[in-house]
């Protein structure tokens, strides 16, 4: 009972709300399109409970919470990946709205989680106010880069390598990815400034999740978190650029993984997910509404990889058919949608096989047999 109330629970809330603006993104401008949408549901599978609307939409909760999906009409199935020959004709149905139309449809998805995580950050930032760290040394530790470059505790950093340094954190992303790099850190001490060479050493971190991390280190830590409320005005532009920072450092991230110098094992699937929204859920409810703002945006990211079966594939497909004049005949997409499932599939496999190593799944098993 605790696993559930501590981590089944706020993962199913979380990833329902950040499902239903991402549905409801797609359902909103199809609706506006003149499209009739036949079903609305969290979760796939066996329908749980729902009910009808006045323009005939089923709403619903379905057995597996692990998604869900608009079906339009037009659609043969939950997928949008084939039309229903019976239905594909009619002036409601998805199908027979223009390439223009069904692209806006298909982008409002991604689109509404964006919009979603920029409002949420927004209203914290007014509300409960921005973390803010200042690039203050509080402690040195013996014997790291920090104490053989002769830092000391008061020390601002004002810049690295030229680049300006604003707070903690952003002193904290530019040392990560630079391990083994010697670094210009320019120093104000009792109103002198100058300039010291720091090589962050290379060091395996875990983080709270488990999760385990090869990072630039130089041996400081911080003097303490502020929090610094914002005017609504400055807040949706710091909401806008604090998601734009988000989705650059996933590419990032994900770029380095792709080239081999970064390792898969950060690639979480729903076990992680769950625990960390549980973990997190535990801290309060304004950790929890952050990290519901970072999985939205996240979620709306992925479904934007070109990949058959998201919305990047519908958009890619789309864009062929704008660039033809025509679509791709039905035997390319069928072939397009049946690599894009099994890329799909691959990925979740391996995201969960990742959650059982992590989480020490395997171990706990191997223990049991053993």
């Amino acid at each position: 009972m605790e696993i559930i109330v501590g981590y089944v629970l706020p993962f199913l809330i979380i990833l329902s709300v950040v499902v239903f603006v991402h549905e409801y993104g797609h359902y909103w401008v199809a609706r506006k399109n003149g499209v009739r949408v036949e079903v609305f549901s969290i979760g796939f599978g066996r329908e749980l409970f729902g009910f009808n609307d006045k323009h005939g939409t089923r709403w619903k909760f379905s057995l597996i919470p692990l998604g869900g999906y608009v079906k339009m009409l037009g659609d043969a199935d939950e997928t949008s990946a084939r039309p229903d020959a019976a239905t594909a004709g009619h002036n409601e149905s998805f199908p027979s709205k223009s390439v223009w139309q069904r692209m806006a449809i298909v982008a409002a998805g991604p689109g509404a989680n964006f919009l979603f995580a920029i409002i949420v950050l927004s209203l914290l930032f007014v509300i409960s106010g921005r973390p803010f760290t200042p690039p203050v040394v509080g402690e040195v530790t013996p014997e790291s880069p920090a104490a053989e470059a002769e830092l000391m505790p008061g020390d601002r950093v004002t810049a690295v390598d030229g680049t300006a340094v604003e707070s903690f954190e952003n002193l904290q992303l530019l040392v990560r990815d630079n391990a083994e790099v010697p670094l210009a850190f320019t120093i104000e001490r009792d109103g002198e400034v100058f300039d010291v060479t720091v090589t962050p050493a290379l060091q395996e971190i875990e983080d709270r999740f488990g999760n385990t991390h090869r990072v630039g280190l130089v041996g400081i830590s911080r003097t303490g978190v502020e929090f610094r409320r914002s005017n609504p005005g400055m807040a949706v532009f710091e909401a806008t650029g604090e998601t734009v920072r988000m989705v650059t450092l996933t590419l990032g991230a994900l770029g380095e993984m792709i080239m081999g110098s970064r390792g898969t094992e950060e690639l979480g699937g729903p076990l992680r997910i769950a625990q960390m929204s549980g973990t997190i859920a535990q801290d309060g409810l304004v950790p929890a509404i952050w990290f519901t703002a970072i999985l939205s945006i996240n979620l709306g990211l992925i479904n934007l990889f070109p990949i058959p079966m998201l919305d990047g594939g519908h958009l890619v497909l789309y864009t062929i058919e704008a660039a033809r004049g025509r679509p791709l005949g039905e035997r390319s997409q069928e072939m397009a949608f049946r690599v894009g499932l099994a890329m799909v599939l691959t990925l979740m496999i391996f995201a969960t096989w990742n959650d059982f190593v992590q989480m020490n799944i395997i171990e706990f098993f191997t223990g049991l047999i053993s």
